[in-house]
């Protein structure tokens, strides 16, 4: 058994990878959806794959863990514990990413970027550019699962992920799922989105 099938195993087993048709954050739809929410609801689990992908950083000199709010948020804070760095999360407020509740990042800080999971990679994106408008060096982007199926999220610097997943995605007017007739549900909702 490959690590890679030892971590989606990890999934498997908290019932975190379904099957179906759903809307992403992103906007796409999948057939897949990996609900990492399921496998971090365990500390002793979201530590433990969290410092299998801070050790990928251990001699970065890493002082700063940053993720996207939500998904991100107990990533950065079990990496960070693994690296013996501080955790923060970046908020959307008025349309861009944003740190917010006193949290900052001073020029030349080390900084590793974290999330759950990443399709379009967007909201690591927004939060990279933060970062580096502050005058913070971003030396790693990673998450724990990666699923961009070959696209280029235009990080400029590789993804590192404990594991890759490629599953189609469908712009919203071009998905055979929705032409099956399929219900389309938000993760997390378990509501069709548009209804109450």
């Amino acid at each position: 058994m490959t690590d890679q099938d030892a971590i989606l195993d990890v999934f498997r087993d908290a019932g975190a990878l379904l099957e179906g048709h759903f809307l992403l954050a992103s906007g796409l739809h999948s057939p897949t959806y990996l609900q990492c929410a399921l496998v971090l609801q365990d500390p002793d689990r979201a530590a433990h794959l969290c410092a299998r992908l801070g050790r990928r950083f251990a001699d970065a000199g890493i002082r700063t863990v940053i993720g996207p709010a939500i998904g991100g948020i107990v990533v950065a804070h079990e990496v960070a514990r693994a690296l013996g760095a501080k955790a923060l999360f970046a908020e959307r407020r008025s349309g861009s990413m944003t740190l917010r509740r006193g949290f900052t990042v001073e020029a030349g800080e080390r900084v590793l970027l974290v999330e759950d999971v990443v399709t379009t990679g967007g909201s690591l994106r927004e939060v990279q550019e933060m970062v580096a408008a502050a005058g913070a060096d971003v030396l790693g982007l990673a998450a724990l699962v990666d699923r961009t199926s070959g696209r280029d999220p235009g990080f400029g610097m590789p993804l590192v992920s404990l594991v890759r997943v490629d599953v189609p995605t469908y712009e919203p007017d071009d998905c055979p799922l929705c032409r099956d007739g399929l219900p389309l549900v938000k993760p997390g909702s378990r509501k069709r989105p548009g209804q109450g």
